[in-house]
């Protein structure tokens, strides 16, 4: 155990992620050694954000905190917190199972974590809310625009743990945006658990009157307006309400990415109607041909899910039918798992069994992998420009505007031997090669 020091472990989303770096940088202001996701954990004080979306995640987290009080009766770490959105929902439930842990935080109050630790740092200064330690590369940086929701889908426990939606103001992300630009950051995710409704609780409206703007497109015009931003990339959009203006910014703004993350469910409509998505399939389409229309070239991202109440086989055919269609440039599915307190939970019989459930996804999963292949296929020959992520057996990895950061392709760069000189540089290739999922490249001279 080394004294002055504090592991912080991050399960789940980059949400989550988001907040363990602010904590890491007022633990850090009070003269703590800061670690994050460590190999070997060893700190005085060890804390675990934890995830509660779904079933995996939730007995992953609660794995982790059995592992580390573990750890705790050894003496190999010091004291044990829990913060995130597992024990924000099961606090109770989890004081009981794991009594090795010395204290227990929510998702909302875990900044009660910095005064309970004794400073350190007699010099230690105030921090603006935003403020954190970056725990990725030093040019890429998740931007969090909002928390909560409000959409109450009938399998999801978001709103549950989170709350209501509830936006953070322009001018403070904004302010946030220029700092991480003066440290050096010039990629920028932006995520919300919905950024569709981002701003409506500010006094914007996605049907906005002329001459005004939506909250999202308000916002990300005025981050692109930055001196040193980048690349600016969007994610988890909700299909209802969506402010199409936005569409306008990302085809005129150069550094908006053409990449939209957008979750849609399923096609067909009776099984949206029993997932309360408040749209039908026409509706969906309309959706996906405005985005695809307005910015000519856009990625669309999307998540399917498989199995859900009310899915036989007809409605299954037609899910694949519209994967094969719409032919989504990234695309992830997962199997339907019933979650505590839902509307789902509470109203449906979880009728589909696992295997069937798993032996549909697979099946999405597989005719993405042909789609994606061709899609990789026909980048062969083009010019793109890639940011360098990192070297690897000499050579240069990196991704395109159309792909995030460890969900998307990337790409490998044939050069012979390269050095850390490139990473976080932008450069132009030509796609010389492709497989479903990843591409290979050439340096343009």
């Amino acid at each position: 155990m080394k004294q002055g020091r504090v592991d912080i472990i991050t399960m789940g989303c980059s949400k989550n992620l988001v907040d363990s770096e602010r904590l890491m940088r007022r633990l850090a202001e009070r003269g703590y050694e800061m670690c994050h996701d460590s190999h070997d954990v060893c700190g005085e004080y060890v804390v675990v954000n934890t995830c509660g979306f779904i079933g995996d995640a939730k007995e992953e987290s609660v794995n982790m905190i059995l592992e580390l009080g573990r750890a705790k009766a050894e003496g190999r770490i010091g004291r044990l917190a829990v913060m995130g959105c597992l024990s924000e929902r099961y606090i109770d439930e989890l004081k009981e199972l794991i009594p090795e842990v010395d204290a227990w935080y929510g998702k909302y109050d875990w900044e009660a974590i910095v005064a309970t630790l004794p400073c350190l740092n007699s010099a230690e200064m105030p921090l603006k809310p935003w403020e954190r330690t970056l725990t990725g590369p030093s040019y890429s940086a998740y931007l969090k625009i909002s928390e909560g929701c409000n959409r109450f889908c009938a399998y999801c426990a978001i709103p549950i743990i989170t709350g209501r939606h509830k936006s953070r103001p322009v001018a403070e992300i904004v302010d946030e945006v220029r700092s991480l630009v003066a440290s050096g950051v010039t990629e920028f995710n932006v995520i919300a658990q919905d950024l569709s409704a981002y701003g409506l609780d500010l006094g914007y409206s996605n049907q906005p009157a002329p001459g005004t703007k939506s909250g999202l497109a308000t916002l990300v015009e005025q981050i692109s307006d930055v001196p040193g931003v980048r690349w600016i990339r969007l994610h988890y959009a909700y299909p209802v309400d969506f402010p199409y203006d936005v569409l306008t910014v990302m085809r005129e703004r150069d550094n908006v990415c053409n990449y939209l993350d957008i979750a849609l469910q399923h096609i067909s409509t009776p099984v949206l109607e029993n997932m309360r998505r408040h749209i039908d399939r026409d509706d969906t389409l309309r959706l996906i041909d405005r985005i695809r229309s307005e910015v000519p070239g856009i990625r669309l991202r999307t998540t399917l899910m498989t199995g859900f109440p009310g899915e036989g086989d007809l409605e299954f055919s037609e899910l694949l039918d519209f994967v094969r269609d719409m032919r989504f440039e990234r695309l992830g599915a997962f199997a339907y798992c019933e979650e505590d307190d839902t509307y789902a939970q509470k109203h449906f019989e979880d009728s589909v069994p696992v295997s069937v459930k798993e032996e549909r996804k697979r099946q999405v999963l597989e005719l993405q992998e042909e789609i994606s292949l061709a899609l990789n296929n026909s980048l062969v020959g083009q010019r793109v420009t890639v940011l360098i992520d990192r070297i690897e057996d000499g050579e240069a990895v990196g991704r395109t505007q159309w792909d995030s950061p460890e969900v998307d392709n990337e790409v490998r760069i044939m050069a012979g031997e390269c050095d850390d000189s490139l990473i976080g540089q932008y450069k132009d290739v030509v796609i010389t090669d492709a497989d479903a999922f990843d591409l290979t490249a050439e340096f343009v001279d």
